[in-house]
């Protein structure tokens, strides 16, 4: 008898320790809940930036951003974007400092730092672009999610590159709110960057 009641005490202590580990784990996150990674996935990344200086991860906080991967010899996708994005910022009467936009090189082989400064700067002197060696272009495109890859006559200078087409939402806080879809209805797009900002 006296082993069964032992046993007993011995399961009631383990339950209540059981319910206190779960009650402080709960509190614990509603105080102080998991920080959200910077960007998409929160790996690391280095680019140069025609802005000068190095642009990092880190460099995500401070300002909402709308981030767009592309190559400066793309002939629709990218320059539609650019100018979607700029059109955008200005319908809703934010400037630079209040929404940044940021266009990150996917063709380490062609694009240097000068060729995407004018080509940025070309649609807006305000768009910041980002680029990097084969090896840091990898790293920027890991930490978002981005695919590419050449096409065509790979083996020339003239080829083609397939990339992710999407427009991404990074608020004040380096966190990843979402994307805009190439070709996504401009109320839609107009909608998120809205709610992203106002916060």
């Amino acid at each position: 008898m006296t082993t069964n009641n032992t046993l007993r005490n011995f399961r009631i202590v383990l339950w209540v320790l059981v319910a206190v580990a779960a009650i402080g784990a709960t509190a614990l996150y509603a105080f102080r809940p998991p920080q959200r990674p910077l960007g998409v996935t929160g790996q690391e990344f280095a680019l140069a930036s025609t802005q000068g200086g190095s642009f990092t991860q880190n460099d995500l906080r401070g300002t909402p951003s709308l981030i767009f991967f592309g190559f400066t010899y793309c002939p629709i996708v990218c320059p539609t974007t650019l100018s979607e994005t700029t059109a955008w910022r200005e319908q809703l009467g934010l400037t630079a400092s209040d929404l940044r936009i940021i266009f990150v090189s996917v063709d380490p082989d062609r694009d240097t730092l000068e060729l995407v400064k004018g080509y940025v700067e070309g649609v807006d002197p305000t768009i910041i672009g980002l680029v990097g060696s084969e090896a840091e272009t990898e790293r920027a495109k890991s930490a978002f999610g981005v695919f590419s890859e050449k096409t065509g006559d790979v083996d020339s200078e003239f080829y083609d590159i397939n990339h992710t087409a999407l427009t991404f939402l990074i608020d004040a806080d380096g966190t990843f709110q979402g994307t805009i879809a190439y070709e996504e209805a401009s109320d839609t797009a107009l909608g998120k960057i809205e709610r992203m900002v106002k916060g």
